[in-house]
């Protein structure tokens, strides 16, 4: 039952809500979190972490000098918009973790009005009428709805975080592939330069021939032919330099027509031995550790949670609300103040819970099916990027050594031919064997290379310890052969 008391005391509470609306009014402008849902997001991407949630750990900085393969991932990771997007959402989703926890407060509203009333009866009059209330709700219980929406903001959240290491290793596999594309073409370029030289030699060997009357005009034609082909390879050799430049440059958040120079490249290692590994071991850990699938698990217990949150939003609640009422008519003053509970039960919605939970629940199995369809990709890629690596592990091999016999069968060819022995038929051909054999080494060093960071990829573990262990460089010198080691990072 309402209770009349004095309007002065009774309803001096009104001026202290009046201050704190308007503190709750600006709390948006003092960026305000009282219940700590940034800290909850996934930090900003970068390879070196950030300092806070808000900080910025990738500031703008020209490329000066040349850059490292580290360097360049650090880029890519910096200023790539799909980094920033993926990070932009987490946030977004920690934060409607807050709302959800927001339901268990109670709540506090203030309303207030002024109105000119006229009363047109045989002895008309206007009176002023003012009223104004405070009044605090507090959900008291709702058969777990709140639980249940919360659980489902917590589980879409992970699902987010893991969204964003996923889209993370994205990048970062691709900055490692423009990398090691960049040396690989750079390497390529030099190959094309030295068959061009090599085709130059005999090309002067058969004209030199040619003129003393040793050798025919067919000869000096062939020779002609294949340094002008050597010297078409070249050319287009180098346009594939320069594009894979301009692609680093915009992996990297650059320029195209200003690509960034890199560290000069070393040789690379090649295996000593056959790269094995326990198949079943390598999917299982990818299982564990695939952000991918960490993700549409975090979906899937989301839809559960959601299916539970709609249930219980078609059962009663129960509240709590009390709170002081002023009002003013014409002079009477009235100060009320009151307590109670209010009992909410939905008996008719027109079906709309029903189908809200058939929704829900085939969304849950959508979940579900996803989750294995991805279960299965995880599989294929992990056995599909074991395979390359043990391809490129014996290509990079066999390359090294098809390199040296190549090398050595040209120069003898060459020789032969200078002495009078041989014919240009045999010199084109060693030097055609030779240039095939540049390139296959340079296209092995390549995959051997991006293969071993696929394979991390796979399997969930791509990040800076790998690419610690990986060479700072992507080929070896065209001519030289392959250093023996052992593999890095993989097994």
């Amino acid at each position: 039952m309402p209770v009349t008391a004095p309007a002065r005391s009774a309803f001096a509470p009104l001026p202290l809500a009046l201050a704190f609306a308007s503190v709750l009014a600006a709390a948006p402008a003092l960026a305000l979190d009282p219940l700590g849902s940034d800290a909850l997001a996934p930090p900003r991407p970068a390879l070196g972490g950030s300092e806070g949630q808000g900080a910025n750990p990738c500031p703008e900085q020209p490329v000066s000098g040349a850059l490292s393969l580290t360097e360049v991932v650090e880029r890519a990771l910096c200023h790539n918009p799909q980094t920033r997007e993926v990070w932009a959402n987490a946030r977004a989703q920690a934060a409607l973790v807050g709302v959800a926890q927001a339901a268990y407060l109670p709540g506090l509203s203030l309303s207030a009005g002024q109105s000119r009333n006229r009363n047109d009866s045989r002895k008309p009059e206007s009176y002023t009428q003012k009223n104004a209330g405070l009044t605090l709700s507090y959900l008291l219980f709702d058969f777990g709805a709140r639980a249940a929406t919360l659980e489902n903001a917590r589980q879409l959240l992970a699902a987010a975080a893991a969204t964003q290491d996923s889209t993370v290793q994205a990048v970062f596999l691709a900055a490692l592939q423009a990398y090691y594309q960049v040396q690989a073409t750079e390497a390529a370029l030099v190959a094309a330069r030295e068959s061009e030289r090599a085709s130059l030699e005999s090309f002067n060997a058969a004209d030199a021939r040619y003129k003393v009357g040793t050798a025919t005009p067919a000869d000096r034609l062939q020779a002609q032919t294949a340094y002008s082909q050597a010297s078409l390879k070249r050319i287009q050799a180098d346009r594939d330099f320069k594009n894979a430049q301009g692609t680093l440059a915009n992996v990297i958040g650059g320029e195209a027509h200003r690509p960034p120079a890199l560290v000069p490249a070393t040789p690379v290692v090649a295996p000593t031995r056959e790269f094995t590994a326990d198949v079943d071991a390598l999917v299982a850990e990818a299982r564990r550790r695939r952000p991918d699938l960490v993700a549409a698990e975090a979906q899937y217990q989301a839809a559960q949670a959601n299916v539970e949150a709609v249930r219980a939003a078609g059962l009663p609640t129960l509240s709590l609300t009390a709170g002081p009422a002023y009002q003013d008519l014409g002079g009477n003053v009235s100060n009320t103040s009151s307590i109670g509970v209010t009992l909410n039960v939905p008996l008719f919605t027109g079906f709309s819970t029903t189908y809200k939970v058939r929704n829900a629940e085939s969304l849950k199995e959508a979940r579900e099916a996803q989750r294995e369809r991805i279960r299965q990709q995880v599989a294929l890629d992990v056995w599909k990027a074991y395979q390359g690596l043990i391809t490129a592990g014996q290509s990079l091999q066999t390359t090294a050594d098809l390199l040296v016999s190549a090398e050595a069968a040209e120069k003898v060819a060459l020789g032969r031919y200078k002495a009078g022995l041989g014919s240009i038929l045999d010199v084109l051909n060693a030097q055609s064997a030779l240039a095939a054999a540049r390139q296959q080494r340079v296209q092995a060093t390549f995959e051997w290379n991006v293969s071993r960071a696929t394979l991390a990829q796979s399997m969930g573990n791509l990040d800076i310890s790998l690419l610690q262990s990986l060479p700072d460089a992507a080929t070896a010198n065209a001519g030289q052969p392959a250093a023996s080691g052992s593999i890095q990072g993989s097994n």
